[in-house]
């Protein structure tokens, strides 16, 4: 019953100052609202990111070629010919971990249909590339073993390229012009949207691999390899097993360097992850400033307040009233302007995330924890700067406080 007595003369309390209360939970509402607006858009980075590596396959390893080196100069990275179809097949072969591999090759190409063209990235690949990338077919067929012995003249094409070379009308079927020679369309990717480097992945166009080989590039080569590995807890080893057989196939003995590079995706997934998370610390740390501010404001606030009500507190301590029932008058008062401001910065938090999402085209996530956390964090200031004003409430002399005007 005292507990109930004490919110009442709590909310009593504030709802006589109102303006005044108000500018008090102002501190407590902006810094809720802005840890929430703040880590919403933190995970909103860390989940475009997390969703764009992704995108490019799971449990996947690329191999490419080392940097060449002549005459003292060394060349770019990925400018040696090293890595050939056989390797592909060895690993395939060879390491039982491995589920698909698909080696590649490309370049761009102005890709013409009738009066239209459009200049675009043309890839050779296997079919395996379609389960290793996450591809999927919404008309047609993708490249086939069939296409890739007969080397064959067929392409499938990207949403992007599609709507510009075609427009509404549908591609699957049609013939195009790559480097001036003719391929039909077999078909149609579903859209994947852009990577975490702004690269539109449905600006594409896949041929098969021998025919990229052969009739368009005229190398022997291929230009990196994809792997997909069955568990995600073999990464590591299966890229050690990847690199020693490639050190075996290329005649690289002792401490030669390796003349390719293996690149784990689940590796660089983590890393992003770490930083996008210390991303996400930083901005809510930088917002929960603004919740000490708000403490502060609490403190001050309720010092006024035990100013203005000495004499009631000395009357009610006159009547009986213990030390420990004046401190949780208090306490409770200053808990109070923590928990409504704490509700209200909730609101105000998840309504900022939502404009910001929609204003910027910006991705926002909210969760359940920074909310659980700000809001606790708000009754906890409430709670730890209410300490002092009530502690000095309840000592105050019942004798001096009856004389104070």
């Amino acid at each position: 019953m005292l507990f109930k007595e004490s919110f009442q003369i709590a909310l009593a309390s504030l709802l006589a100052n109102k303006m005044r209360s108000l500018l008090t939970m102002l501190g407590i509402i902006i810094g809720v609202g802005a840890v929430i607006a703040m880590v919403s858009i933190g995970m909103g980075v860390r989940s475009n990111v997390t969703n764009s590596i992704a995108s490019l396959g799971s449990n996947m390893l690329i191999i490419m070629p080392g940097s060449s080196n002549r005459g003292g100069v060394r060349g770019a990275a990925g400018s040696m010919q090293t890595l050939k179809y056989d390797d592909a097949k060895a690993i395939q072969e060879k390491i039982p971990d491995v589920e698909y591999v698909s080696p590649t090759v490309s370049s761009s190409y102005q890709v013409v249909y009738g009066n239209n063209n459009w200049n675009t990235s043309v890839q050779g690949v296997t079919p395996e590339l379609m389960s290793i990338r996450s591809l999927t077919v919404s008309y047609g067929a993708f490249i086939s073993e069939n296409d890739l012995q007969k080397r064959q003249r067929v392409a499938v094409i990207g949403t992007t390229v599609a709507e510009n070379l075609f427009e509404d009308k549908d591609p699957v079927g049609q013939n195009i012009r790559i480097n001036n020679q003719p391929y039909k369309v077999i078909g149609l990717l579903k859209s994947k949207g852009q990577s975490s480097m702004g690269q539109d992945q449905d600006d594409m166009v896949y041929v098969p691999l021998t025919t990229a080989q052969e009739r368009m590039l005229g190398i022997t080569y291929v230009q990196n390899i994809n792997l997909q590995v069955k568990n995600a807890d073999k990464m590591d080893q299966v890229q050690a097993q990847v690199e020693q057989l490639l050190r075996t196939r290329h005649h690289i003995t002792g401490d030669k360097e390796d003349d390719f590079n293996v690149r784990n995706l689940t590796s660089l997934m983590q890393t992003v992850q770490q930083s996008t998370t210390m991303l996400t610390l930083l901005l809510g740390s930088i917002a929960g400033i603004s919740l000490l501010v708000g403490g502060i404001g609490i403190m001050n606030i309720m010092m006024v307040s035990v100013t203005e009500r000495t004499r009631e507190i000395g009357i009610r301590k006159a009547l009986g009233a213990t030390f420990l029932n004046i401190m949780t008058q208090f306490l409770i008062e200053s808990m109070v302007i923590g928990i409504i401001g704490g509700l209200i910065g909730i609101g105000l938090g998840c309504l900022a995330s939502k404009l910001i999402a929609q204003a910027g085209s910006f991705t926002t996530v909210i969760t359940p924890a920074p909310i659980l956390v700000s809001f606790l964090f708000a009754v906890g200031i409430g709670l730890f700067f209410g300490i002092y004003p009530a502690r000095k409430a309840a000592r105050l002399d019942p004798i001096e406080a009856l004389r104070y005007e």
